[in-house]
């Protein structure tokens, strides 16, 4: 316990642990401010990003994968005090990583799939997340009540991608970004048409991972599908 000098006669600045706590006599009048700290590496530190896609209770391959996530988070350009959307957020990895980089602001959780929606409240709980709102229920029409976003990643849209993006387009604020993760030529072509006659600047990156069987005898890459990762920024 370290005890600063005093700023008045009788005030007093402690600093120590929530057990110490209990030693303490404090006045009637005081403040009390807590602050939560992290320790460095092991299980217990704070979430980097690309958790392991293992950590995350899922329907099977209906996640953003780790590397495909830190290329998306990448491009959404989070700043610590924004409002994010994520719009089939599925078994909310993008959500828990987002949430760590936004320690201000909030994020809104949007998934229409029961099952996913039970494995996403199992994900916040092990993970531990403050700022992230579940909201149950089908894009746009589950949009109308949630405060305005500044930033917008787009997972999933079950077959309601152009009305999600005229939805978004009503609320985002200039220069606001949306990313989208689309693994068919449909979906690429769809936001891209999109977004070029709306007058966005428009980015495409096309993410191919390639991974090493565990537990084989031979090292061989196994390949995933390729992600198109597509920025918007509003003009």
């Amino acid at each position: 316990m370290a005890v600063r000098e005093p700023r008045q006669r009788e005030e007093r600045i402690v600093r120590t642990d929530v057990r110490g706590l209990l030693e303490i006599k404090a006045a009637p009048l005081n403040v009390l401010i807590l602050i939560k700290e992290y320790d460095a590496g092991g299980e217990g530190s704070r979430p980097a990003l690309g958790i392991a896609d293992e950590e995350f209770a899922t329907v099977k391959k209906l996640i953003t994968r780790e590397e495909v996530r830190a290329v998306s988070l990448a491009k959404l350009r989070l700043r610590h005090d924004m409002t994010l959307w994520d719009i089939g957020a599925g078994s909310g990895s993008v959500s828990i990583e987002a949430d760590q980089l936004l320690p201000n602001g909030e994020v809104y959780a949007i998934e229409r799939n029961p099952q996913c929606l039970a494995f996403l409240k199992e994900n916040l709980g092990k993970f531990q997340s403050r700022h992230i709102n579940v909201v149950s229920g089908e894009a746009p029409a589950c949009l109308e009540e949630l405060p305005d976003p500044e930033r917008v990643f787009i997972g999933g849209s079950g077959g309601n991608l152009w009305e999600i993006l005229r939805a978004i387009d009503s609320r985002l604020p200039a220069a606001g970004r949306v990313v989208i993760n689309a693994v068919t030529l449909d979906t690429l072509t769809a936001a891209s048409e999109f977004f070029e006659n709306a007058g966005y600047q428009l980015e495409v990156v096309t993410v191919n991972i390639a991974r090493t069987r565990p537990l084989t005898d031979y090292k061989i890459f196994e390949a995933h599908n390729p992600v198109f990762v597509i920025t918007a920024v509003k003009e």
